[in-house]
């Protein structure tokens, strides 16, 4: 049975969260890095539906499974709101009403932080000044998702609060694809790039015959630029033991090296080949869907 390797990655990283009504899917930028999760089978939630306003936070107990995770995003100069965005719109998508869509001193400043459940620092950090909330009700109001956004200096942060639909909660973190029609840009300013869609034999190194829409774009980003140089760098999930996954994993990215220096004359001295098996997951392993997102050839910038 083949693998294809990256091929439903986006450029953002995706939460799935499989509710009763609808699979809510949540996007964060690529960069984002989940910092903590906790999950529980039968719980209550207090989703906030209101500002803080004369001495109380209005808020809306929820009962059943509660799944919280916070993100830490590298991205400087995103503010609370291009973050939490996005997120707005899937959850209306979704069938989620907005109870609350708020920012920072609108939704009571540092009243209102300290009032909502925030999970605790380092794993999630919210600056009083520079925050934003989001409350997504349905289900006549046995579901709810509180998402909180905040933006420092440094970094971002992200909470995620889905509470009262079944627990199984599924995460998958990816980095970019290069998509169709991109150029030299794209790679040089994220510094690195999924490499989807390749083909490869299970268990094995042995990559298809092709053609590959994003080799023939990488291998025109290398022909524009002749002083560029890359590192293919083969990723496995954790099925096997580590020294069989980075053979697995070097001979997966050195296939691609053989790949662009036969089919487009990209030198081989350009293009380093490193295999780390499964020490740098995207995301859970414990599921199919993860995984599928941890099998993958990454090219890399090293220099030009």
């Amino acid at each position: 049975m083949k693998h294809l390797l990256g091929a439903a990655l986006v450029i953002w990283a995706g939460a799935v969260w499989t509710g009763a009504v609808q699979a809510l899917e949540l996007h964060l930028p690529a960069s984002a890095q989940q910092t903590v999760t906790r999950d529980t089978s039968q719980d209550r939630y207090f989703a906030p539906v209101g500002v803080f306003a004369e001495g109380a936070l209005p808020t809306r107990m929820i009962e059943g499974a509660v799944a919280r995770s916070a993100w830490r995003i590298e991205a400087a100069g995103l503010t609370p709101l291009q973050i939490i965005a996005p997120m707005r719109d899937q959850l209306e998508t979704a069938g989620y009403t907005l109870a609350l869509d708020c920012a920072a001193t609108e939704c009571g400043g540092y009243d209102f932080r300290f009032a909502a459940e925030v999970l605790p620092a380092p794993n999630m950090y919210v600056s009083i000044r520079n925050y934003h909330v989001v409350t997504g009700v349905r289900g006549d109001g046995a579901e709810a998702v509180n998402i909180i956004a905040s933006a420092s200096s440094g970094a971002s942060f992200v909470q995620i609060i889905e509470a009262g639909a079944p627990a199984q909660v599924e995460v998958v973190a990816t980095a970019p694809v290069l998509p169709a029609g991109e150029d030299a840009k794209a790679l040089m300013r994220d510094g690195h790039m999924v490499l989807g869609g390749l083909d490869f034999e299970s268990g094995t190194s042995a990559l298809g015959a092709g053609p590959f829409e994003t080799l023939g774009q990488l291998a025109q980003i290398l022909q524009a630029s002749p002083d560029l140089r890359i590192a293919l760098v083969g990723h496995t999930d954790n099925t096997g033991s580590l020294e069989g996954n980075i053979a697995l994993s070097q001979g997966r990215a050195q296939a691609v090296r053989e790949y662009l220096s036969a089919q487009y004359g990209i030198e081989a001295g350009r293009m380093e080949v490193r295999g780390i098996g499964y020490l740098s997951p995207l995301g859970t392993n414990a599921t199919e869907a993860g995984r599928e997102a941890n099998r993958r050839v990454e090219a890399v910038v090293l220099a030009e």
